[in-house]
């Protein structure tokens, strides 16, 4: 059986004047142990208790209360739908479990009626309350739902408002209890439970009538009140503290995304966390873990403290960044003048000393387990700071977006790089395409009408033949040069050239590389060419035909560009680095000086690939700078600009001679 009316309907319908009030879960707790404390102190004994707690889960949380209630009364009546075990019983108390779909299940009831006082909390749930409750668990798993019940009822110390009350909820104890109507109807005659009330204009006795110490009620509501107001200070505390992270950390991902450059970035970061955090100075730079030193950037400054930006800052000797960096964790000193990691550091102190550094914070920004940077706070005046988890926190999260920014600078300055490095490609192609065109069609042409010419006329005479096969052999050679500098160049590039170095004079290299130019010269005009090099020059160390392709292709590059009435200079001498340095020097065309560091660019040709003077395909140069790279040396241009000739320089280190060693013989490639 069920009982589907309400009391809290039942007592406003008897007593139209009662003005029902909205509770929260947490106040009507307060308000139930206050008067639950009430009887508990009185000195008079055998009070009614009645309470109802909707369900039994409820109540199993205020079961130790009504044991300790039970010993100052024996007409303690609970109600509750029952879950588990909560069944009708007389132990310690009277136990009524009435049906979960009765409208006490929605109620919560509290009746305490003495001889001298009397208190009563009538209320239902809100139905509202009750449809949120029920969705919670799907939006916020976990999240503890009676700090969003709300109730509306009566609370009330009026006698008579309590004595219906009581009547109320013994009527329908009676109806789940029958066994209980001798104990219900003694209680009814002790206090006067239902008997007729005077009319109601005149006030009964004692009405509010109390004679006992109502301190602990008092206290258990000021405790409540004094407790709701330090929690919502505290909640009031952490919503601003949390909004002053948000906007810290809104306002450095707003610097991320509006920049690419990493110094605006740290620029605003120092300048927003040392504001938040209320630091004196904060510092953020960038370094590596193997680095020795670095200059500070990027400061936030407070008034009346020294300034260290510009300065250089020792990381070797700073054994704080040493930890940091074999740790991976940030480091927390709240007083530097007793901190055994300052004291007993020299630098540390000095560092301390010179900057008034008081309480000392540093966290690392790594990325990937990289370190990239640190992140420094400096409080320069008493008392020490002892900072909070969340500050901590913020620090950290803090770092970590630096560290995001770092790497995304990084990976756009790479990706530039690439951009770079793939328009080069693409200029390559271009430069290859046409240098295919034109050093491949062109005598491809000739040789086959030279070809044609031959094997279609039989009585051509014997001069013309001639002609043409030395014109045929001539443009079949400059194909052989092409594709001969392609394969080597490629082969260069890709490393799969072994070197083997040995013990040289320049001298034998020089000649052969221009015993190799007169051969293939007989017919053409050069420049006059001298060589400058001392008999006393030191051995030097190559791959000895590698060494005469280097020489060979320089001065061919000079003979291309110079007149023939000009002039070509071999040098050669040792330098302070060990080494022999190599100058081929001409009088020819010259090179801006925008363009020397082009020129040993792959297929860079002064006038175009398809519109020069001089003959070649541009690799030359290129393949010279690869072979110096191969044994470690330097190779460069200079010139003083147009028409005023150039000199091509390379270096080759010096063999640091024994006396037992042979000097070789250097072979021809």
């Amino acid at each position: 059986m069920s009982i589907s009316t309400s009391v809290l309907s039942d007592l406003l319908q008897s007593l139209p004047y009662l003005r029902p009030q909205l509770y929260f879960k947490a106040s009507l707790t307060a308000l139930s142990h206050a008067m639950e404390d009430q009887v508990l102190a009185a000195t008079l004994d055998q009070p009614l208790i009645i309470a109802s707690f909707q369900r039994e889960r409820f109540y199993r949380q205020e079961a130790h209360r009504y044991q300790r209630l039970s010993q100052r009364s024996n007409q303690i009546y609970v109600l509750s739908a029952p879950e588990t075990e909560f069944a009708n019983s007389s132990e310690y108390y009277e136990k009524i479990a009435f049906e979960p779909d009765d409208a006490l299940s929605q109620e919560w009831h509290l009746v305490v009626v003495a001889d001298n006082y009397a208190t009563c909390l009538v209320c239902q749930e809100n139905v509202g309350s009750i449809a949120k409750n029920q969705q919670l668990p799907e939006i916020s798993p976990g999240l503890d739902m009676d700090t969003a019940r709300r109730f509306e009822g009566i609370w009330t110390s009026e006698r008579g408002v309590s004595l219906k009350a009581a009547e109320l909820i013994l009527d329908r104890i009676q109806v789940y209890r029958p066994d209980l109507v001798g104990k219900i109807n003694k209680a009814r005659r002790r206090f006067g439970i239902g008997t007729v009330r005077r009319d109601s204009t005149t006030t009964p006795l004692n009405e509010y009538a109390c004679d006992i110490d109502t301190d602990p009620f008092v206290q258990r509501l000021v405790t409540y009140l004094q407790a709701s107001q330090y929690k919502l200070h505290k909640a009031y505390r952490s919503i601003a503290a949390q909004a002053r992270k948000e906007r810290l950390v809104n306002s450095i991902s707003m610097a991320i995304r509006r920049s690419l450059d990493p110094h605006a970035v740290l620029e605003v970061a120092a300048q927003e966390l040392g504001q938040h955090l209320g630091a004196d100075r904060c510092l953020i730079y960038r370094a590596q873990a193997t680095d020795a030193q670095t200059v500070i950037e990027h400061e936030f400054l407070s008034p009346d403290v020294v300034s260290v930006q510009g300065q250089t800052w020792h990381l070797a000797q700073n054994p704080l960044f040493q930890e940091i960096t074999q740790q991976g964790e940030g480091i927390c000193i709240a007083d530097t003048l007793t901190d055994y990691r300052v004291t007993s550091s020299t630098a540390l102190s000095l560092i301390v000393h010179k900057f008034s550094i008081r309480s000392w914070l540093i966290e690392p920004v790594f990325s990937q387990g990289r370190l990239l940077g640190i992140v420094e706070l400096h409080y320069c005046h008493l008392p020490s700071q002892e900072w909070q988890p969340g500050e901590l926190d913020l620090v950290k999260a803090i770092a970590t977006q630096i560290g995001a920014a770092l790497i995304q600078a990084e990976a756009f300055a790479n990706l530039e790089e690439l951009n770079k490095q793939l328009e080069a490609l693409d200029r390559t192609r271009s430069n290859l395409i046409a240098i295919t065109g034109h050093e491949l069609r062109t005598p491809l042409s000739t040789i086959q009408v030279c070809l044609e010419s031959l094997a279609s006329e039989p009585d051509m005479p014997l001069e013309l033949q001639q002609v043409m096969l030395s014109t045929a052999l001539s443009d079949s050679e400059r194909m052989r040069k092409l594709v001969q500098d392609f394969l080597t160049l490629s082969n260069l590039e890709s490393g799969r050239v072994q070197w083997h170095p040995e013990s040289l004079t320049l001298q034998e290299c020089v000649d052969l590389a221009l015993s190799r130019l007169r051969t293939r010269s007989s017919t053409e005009k050069i420049p006059k060419i001298k060589t400058q090099i001392a008999a006393t020059l030191p051995l030097i160390r190559a791959d000895g035909d590698w060494l005469v392709e280097v020489i060979a292709k320089l001065i061919d590059n000079a003979c291309k560009f110079t007149p023939s009435q000009g002039e070509i200079t071999i040098k050669a001498a040792s330098n302070r680095n060990h080494e022999v340095e190599v100058t081929v020097t001409d009088t020819g065309r010259g090179i801006e000086p925008n363009r020397l560091e082009v020129v040993f660019d792959r297929f860079y040709q002064e006038e175009g690939a398809l519109r020069r003077t001089a003959g070649g395909t541009g690799l030359g140069l290129a393949i010279c700078r690869q072979i110096v790279n191969g044994w470690n040396g330097k190779i460069w241009a200079e010139s003083n600009g147009k028409d005023q000739g150039s000199q091509f320089h390379f270096t080759i280190p010096i063999v640091q001679a024994s006396a037992e060693e042979q000097r070789p013989v250097v072979k021809s490639k």
